[in-house]
């Protein structure tokens, strides 16, 4: 009994198991692995790759033919190419990397060609066939938050390249204390700590800084906070107690350069060597610096201004006037009449008229009076509105708690699109 009780158990089994067979095999099929050897978008284990430099006076064409591509091929790709990334644009020094694949026969064949147009940017020739393809894209990056500070021992550039920052930090910085810090009145020991976003390629390869997401300058003694904060649909950078750190004169109308010279009613005046008033300050900079409207306004004059060579005058609001003498030459669309914005490029710097080398002389008028451009008071551009106060507030106490100290990842100011207060903070309108 035993005996025939195993026996329609078998029975049973064999049975269940040729039901299971028509519907398939019972086991578990793993997911297909992803490809884990991506380069330019491309699974490169599926290639032979061979990498190379753009030689000297090399084409596109050339390399491509050593790889056995035809000039029909060639030519249709320079068509394709033509509104994506042109072929004459090819210059020499820059990698390049072939995908090679073998036929049935081990005879090579070219599928892709992957260009390097800068660090991160790259261009995909494909070869399919009687057709091509064209494919421009950028490499991954990953964004590293980093905090970093320096002492100032001659200029911004220079303690940035002695700490070996990322050298846009300066460029930055500059852009976001224009109004504020006068960057050529810096003095060894004036020091700065910033908070930004560094782009990385590899998470070895750095390619660039993101957003700032907070600085403190120190200079004189005194500190100057720039607080990332979106109002009015844009995101700005404000001081610590609300104001804008946007004025209605930027301080100087160039970078990179040095102050000559004063302002004065007592100069000896380099060329004809007599004492007489220099109602502006001199900047000296390179033939070729471009020189920027510092407030919104109107040209008035555009034309030679005798011993001050080409010169610029722009009215603007509050009775000022600025003028801008010894210019190489003058920015493309203006002239007499034009409306130019604060920042926008009008001329660039020369030493044309009575000059001893390339300079600009700055000059400020106030109601038709001289007055020393290093010592105008600017007045602050519309501060923190009084809805968005609290929102601020919250914003600007965990930036500087990070500039002044250590704060964890969960206190970090990570967007400033849609950020919404804490419950246990009041706002105004409830205290």
């Amino acid at each position: 009994m035993n005996g025939l009780k195993i026996t329609i158990c078998a029975l049973l089994l064999a049975a269940a198991g040729a039901c299971n067979r028509t519907q398939g095999p019972a086991v578990e099929v793993e997911d297909a692995e992803e490809p884990h050897n991506m380069l330019y978008g491309i699974n490169a284990d599926d290639y032979r790759t061979e990498t190379g430099e753009v030689g000297s006076g090399e084409t596109l064409g050339k390399i491509l033919n050593g790889f056995g591509v035809s000039a029909l091929a060639v030519d249709r790709l320079d068509k394709a190419s033509k509104e994506v990334f042109p072929l004459r644009n090819i210059r020499a020094g820059h990698k390049y990397t072939a995908f090679i694949h073998e036929d049935s026969l081990y005879a090579p064949h070219l599928d892709y060609l992957a260009y390097e147009i800068s660090v991160t940017d790259y261009v995909v020739f494909g070869f399919h066939d009687d057709s091509v393809s064209v494919r421009k894209d950028a490499k991954a990056y990953t964004l590293r938050r980093t905090k970093k500070s320096a002492v100032i021992n001659s200029s911004l550039w220079g303690a940035i390249m002695e700490q070996q920052l990322p050298y846009a930090l300066a460029a930055e910085l500059e852009d976001i204390y224009q109004w504020t810090v006068d960057f050529f009145g810096i003095q060894k020991g004036d020091d700065f700590t910033v908070i930004y976003d560094e782009r990385f390629i590899d998470d070895t390869v750095s390619v660039g800084i993101g957003r700032i997401w907070g600085a403190k300058f120190s200079q004189g003694g005194k500190e100057y906070y720039a607080i990332p904060f979106r109002q009015g649909g844009k995101i700005q950078y404000w001081e610590a107690d609300g104001a804008s750190l946007r004025k209605q004169m930027l301080k100087a109308p160039l970078k990179y350069s040095r102050i000559s010279s004063k302002f004065s009613y007592a100069r000896k005046h380099p060329i004809y060597k007599v004492y007489r008033p220099h109602t502006g300050v001199d900047y000296a900079a390179p033939k070729g610096t471009p020189v920027h409207a510092v407030a919104d306004g109107t040209v008035t004059f555009k034309g030679w201004g005798g011993g001050g060579g080409n010169t610029l005058k722009i009215k603007h609001a509050g009775n000022l006037m600025t003028g801008y003498l010894h210019l190489s030459g003058y920015a493309k669309g203006i002239v007499k009449g034009s409306r130019v914005s604060q920042g926008q490029l009008i001329g660039y710097v020369g030493s044309t008229g009575a000059s001893t080398g390339p300079h600009l002389d700055y000059r400020v008028w106030k109601n038709g009076t001289p007055i020393d451009p290093l010592k105008i008071p600017s007045e602050p551009a519309e501060p923190i509105a009084r809805e968005n106060r609290a929102l601020f507030e919250f914003v600007r106490d965990r930036i500087t708690a990070e500039l002044n100290g250590e704060v964890s990842p969960e206190e970090q100011i990570t967007q400033l699109d849609s950020l919404v207060l804490p419950a246990t903070v009041q706002t105004p309108d409830k205290q």
